[in-house]
């Protein structure tokens, strides 16, 4: 939700915020709610992290229709003091991390179009809301989504939001867990996507590598299409303690010697759980 460029729209408030307006929705906008939360509802048992169902049920997100902010917030401010509150549109990254860090989600309020039911690049409320909203109903992941807010906050004073933001990235939207009985998905990105739901798990052509702090922050991502590479944790707890160190200093003292990795790279070092064949990105690169 945060890019670096933006004017404060019309209508909002000095923290960006908007009221939600929930009773300006239509029936065809509940509709296509309910058609995205049935499809990916179906697919996600077996497939997502077992806290995300639970945050669903704590929320009572089964509900039909586009979920209330006010009620949302409500009930999460109960499980672990969080809110979500509505802008419109993407914010500053400013903006962003001091919401996370004073444990306020930002979601957008719009719903996509029937055309753009499979993809469109700004979040939705779907994606949002759906997407990301369960899991702050963990305590771990909860404290973790704060800490990141506090930790971009110092990024931003030391010019180091690119490699935050990878962090963000590639756990927050793109991240798989591993469990005893194979990977499952959490990263919002992933499980509010019928097809990115099926391709992370499934599909041979991206690699799926261990979590490692560094080596994640030096790595580009694909804003664009399904991802290259996906890393793999092993818990919100561990991911919360590989992590807590939110200034991140030393970190980006050294990423500054270091040199970019493309997003399909394999190092000798990774952890590597699956090593990808690729196929997918260069049939799409042939096109």
């Amino acid at each position: 939700m945060a890019h670096a460029e933006l004017t404060l729209p019309d209508g909002a408030a000095a923290d960006w915020t908007v009221p939600q307006d929930w009773a300006a929705y239509g029936p065809a906008e509940h509709a296509m709610w309910d058609r995205l939360f049935e499809r990916q509802a179906a697919m996600l048992p077996g497939r997502v992290v077992p806290e995300f169902l639970q945050g669903l049920d704590i929320l009572r997100m089964t509900r039909p229709g586009i979920p209330d902010f006010a009620e949302l917030s409500d009930r999460l401010m109960k499980a672990t003091g969080w809110q979500v509150v509505a802008v419109p549109g993407l914010v500053p990254d400013r903006v962003f991390f001091d919401h996370l860090a004073n444990r306020r989600f930002v979601a957008g309020r719009f719903i996509r179009r029937p055309e753009q039911i499979d993809y469109l690049q700004e979040p939705d409320v779907f994606h949002d809301v759906f997407g990301h909203v369960p899991l702050l109903t963990d305590p771990a992941f909860a404290d973790y989504m704060q800490a990141y807010g506090e930790g971009g906050l110092r990024a931003d004073h030391m010019g180091a939001i690119d490699h935050l933001a990878r962090l963000y990235w590639y756990t927050v939207e793109f991240g798989l867990m591993r469990r005893d009985d194979g990977f499952r998905l959490y990263g919002a990105g992933i499980v509010s996507s019928y097809g990115e739901s099926l391709f992370a798990l499934d599909d041979a052509s991206p690699n799926r590598i261990g979590f490692d702090l560094k080596r994640l922050m030096r790595t580009e991502y694909r804003i664009d299409d399904y991802q290259q590479s996906y890393f793999v944790i092993d818990s919100f707890e561990d991911l919360l303690r590989k992590t807590s160190d939110a200034d991140f200093g030393p970190v980006y003292r050294e990423l500054e010697q270091s040199s970019d990795l493309a997003p399909d790279a394999v190092l000798p070092e990774d952890r590597i759980y699956h090593r990808g064949t690729q196929d997918y990105a260069r049939a799409k690169l042939a096109c």
